[in-house]
């Protein structure tokens, strides 16, 4: 039910498309450390030592936090250990690092089998519960974030926690209008799945969910992967990437969608949205939709994935909803994800506002993607994100645009060499991004190509998920002030990883100890600043409501802290004035239809992440299900309508996917319109002669 971080922990690049499923029992006695295991824990500390960008050592404090972390993986909803056990095992974390630094590993082992003795006793008693009836109308709370609860201390203490977890439970479902009998069935099925998966771990299984918690207390992007794994990561690599086109995760019991991918079916749908919890999965259009709440994220993925063609429904939980709020069947079809499904895309937005009619350009990038098998070829005309800019560009070039923004947007990043190569289309010859290695070391990077292909007037839109490559490039047109930053804060990921295998280091073994992805290295802007924890801050902020919502490098633990290096050496092109652009667009923003919407839906989505209880009071909790979704649906169909577009159904039987998908155009390009109209401005303050208008050039 509440495998937590155990799942994330098992690898973020496999679990985005898929694991091998595992299906035999396995028993107690199997649960023991063996040599192997204890060989690569040896090498896992030298490498850590030798290798990781921070600082490392073991120590006392050092070990208490991984046996922390190791509990909250496990147990991150603190709904199966009880205080007691916590204690115990805590008393020998003054021991443990010495224990791991020889490879001993007892203690990991022990604790899972403890875990494992808890999930049993657990839903033995959930099961129990379900012969019961249950009281709606009782005031009572139950209380859903448990992650900074304390633990049990006793056994009724607990019970009372999972009494209102099971009710808790079945009222999600009977919101969703299930009859009893299928609520029943449906929960003892989900409750023996609990028992059933733990019971599927191996010992390669429980070490690597222990060696996870270890190196998630240095630093969260470093994690390993253990024989077994690592060869389902090169059968997943080989492998077309058909499915849904969505990276998830684990949070609690769920499931939750961390980001779509362009070009991919849950994206191209409009109704598949980041943060939005999967809790069932069906196969085809009749298939019977199986309950996934609780379920290893390994597995969840693997029932995800399928043929090419064929159909998969998902029942989600929107992020709009709290837990227990209305749910939503989304069919898809799988696909291939292509490289030509994640390329640039460009369109114009005409300025109708400002005394002269403009007209903007706008390129969308999604990823940072370069075909290098084609590349490695011979093949001259691979694709590439700079090379489809530059010519989009000059499509736009063509058609007369007066400004161009750059949308990165969604954009997770991707190839260091297109952020180099993207940025040089628009500076001259000079340095791009800093890197800082483990050993101090730090490399400059330069705009390979000395030309510049655009000198026109240049804005860039980042959101929350633009990262890594896009924070490279965004740092450095706003560090030349070649062009204005527009939109929220970006992701913070400014760390470099790298995969090595571990068989290296103990040469003419034939043993096989697994895979480490490891921190080695760290980003930082030509100003000197890194681009890890605070990203890029935009020149105009869109403040949409989301500040108090945790997000990004920011909100994960043991995350590198931001720093800064002595600058390279450059020259700012320009300065701009940005005080006039702020305050003609915060005019702007007050009296607008879309922003107030967006604006309404960060509210609510604060009001949810702010809660940390619901009622178990089947009024209570319909009345406030209904109440932010008759907010959200008004808000929303006043603003298509305002642009002359009848919002569609959701909840319909049959969704119009066409009109869907243009509906969600409409809204995306909320933002882009604004930034079209702050370009547009600062265009007519530099005609008006305050500065110079840069000219296009070839």
């Amino acid at each position: 039910m509440a495998l937590g971080r155990l799942s994330v922990a098992l690898l973020s690049a496999l679990i985005a498309f898929g694991a091998l499923a595992k299906t035999q029992e396995v028993g107690l006695a199997e649960l023991f450390p063996d040599e192997r295991q204890a060989r690569t824990m040896v090498v896992i500390n030298k490498v850590l030592e030798r290798f990781h960008y921070r600082d490392f050592a073991l120590s006392d404090a050092f070990a208490g936090e991984v046996i922390n972390n190791y509990f909250t993986d496990l147990d991150s909803g603190r709904l199966f250990f009880l205080e007691r056990d916590v204690e115990r095992f805590q008393r020998s974390a003054a021991r443990l690092d010495s224990d791991l630094a020889k490879g001993k590993i007892d203690t990991a082992f022990d604790i899972f089998r403890v875990y494992r003795m808890r999930v049993d006793s657990r839903v033995d008693y959930a099961l129990s519960l379900l012969q019961q009836p249950f009281d709606f109308e009782r005031d009572e709370r139950y209380l859903f974030k448990r992650d900074e609860a304390d633990w049990a201390a006793n056994e009724a203490e607990l019970n009372d926690i999972w009494r209102k977890r099971v009710k808790n439970d079945y009222l999600l479902l009977k919101l969703a209008d299930k009859s009893d009998e299928a609520i029943r069935e449906q929960l003892r099925e989900r409750y023996t799945g609990i028992t059933r998966r733990i019971h599927q771990f191996t010992a390669d299984d429980v070490y690597q969910a222990f060696v996870n918690a270890y190196t998630r207390t240095l630093e969260p992007h470093t994690s390993y992967m253990s024989p077994s794994t690592s060869e389902n990561f090169d059968i997943s690599m080989r492998l077309s990437l058909e499915g849904i086109g969505a990276v998830l995760r684990a949070e609690n019991e769920y499931t939750v969608i961390q980001r779509t991918i362009p070009g991919g079916p849950a994206r191209q749908s409009g109704q598949i949205q980041t943060g939005d919890r999967i809790v069932g999965v069906g196969q085809g259009l009749e298939g019977e939709m199986v309950d996934v709440v609780g379920w290893r994220l390994q597995d969840v993925v693997d029932k995800i994935r399928g043929p090419k063609g064929s159909v998969v429904r998902l029942q989600t939980l929107p992020k709009s909803e709290t837990v227990g709020g209305r749910m939503r069947e989304v069919s898809l079809v799988r696909n291939e994800i292509k490289l030509e499904d994640q390329a640039a895309q460009r369109f114009i937005i005409e300025s109708p506002e400002n005394a002269t009619a403009l007209r903007i350009g706008v390129i969308e990038v999604p990823a940072f993607y370069r075909d290098f098998r084609a590349e490695s070829s011979g093949q001259r005309d691979f694709r590439s994100t700079t090379r489809d800019v530059r010519a989009l560009i000059k499509e736009l070039k063509a058609d007369e645009i007066d400004g161009l923004i750059i949308d990165l947007r969604g954009n997770g990043g991707g190839s260091l060499t297109e952020a180099l190569e993207l940025t040089g289309l628009f500076i001259e010859e000079g340095p791009v991004v800093q890197v800082k290695d483990s050993f101090g070391k730090i490399e400059v990077e330069v705009d390979p190509d000395p030309a510049i292909f655009y000198t026109g007037p240049l804005a860039v839109l980042v959101d929350r998920n633009s990262a890594s490559a896009s924070e490279i490039f965004a740092g450095a047109i706003q560090d030349y002030g070649r062009g204005i930053i527009i939109g929220e804060p970006t992701f913070g990921k400014g760390t470099v990883q790298t995969l090595i295998d571990l068989d290296r280091y103990v040469p003419g073994d034939d043993t096989q100890l697994g895979r480490l992805r490891l921190t080695m290295a760290e980003f930082f802007r030509i100003s000197g600043a890194s681009t890890q924890l605070k990203g890029v801050e935009p020149d105009i902020n869109f403040e949409l409501g989301l500040q108090g919502i945790e997000h990004g490098e920011r909100s994960l633990d043991n995350a590198l802290p931001w720093g800064r290096i002595r600058p390279a050496e450059f020259e700012v092109k320009a300065e701009l004035d940005l005080a006039a652009l702020k305050r003609r667009s915060a005019q702007r923003i007050v009296n607008d239809d879309g922003f107030r919407m967006l604006l309404e839906q960060a509210r609510v989505l604060s009001e949810i992440e702010a809660q940390d209880q619901v009622s178990l009071s089947e009024r209570e909790r319909r009345a406030e299900s209904n109440r932010r979704d008759q907010v959200l649906k008004e808000r929303k169909a006043a603003f298509l309508r305002a642009r002359g577009i009848e919002p569609v159904d959701e909840d319909a039987d049959h969704v119009d996917e066409e009109a869907l998908e243009k509906q969600q155009e409409v809204i995306d390009r909320i933002l882009t319109r604004e930034a079209a109209r702050i370009l547009a401005d600062m265009i007519v303050l530099q005609d008006a002669g305050e500065r110079p208008r840069a000219a296009m050039s070839d």
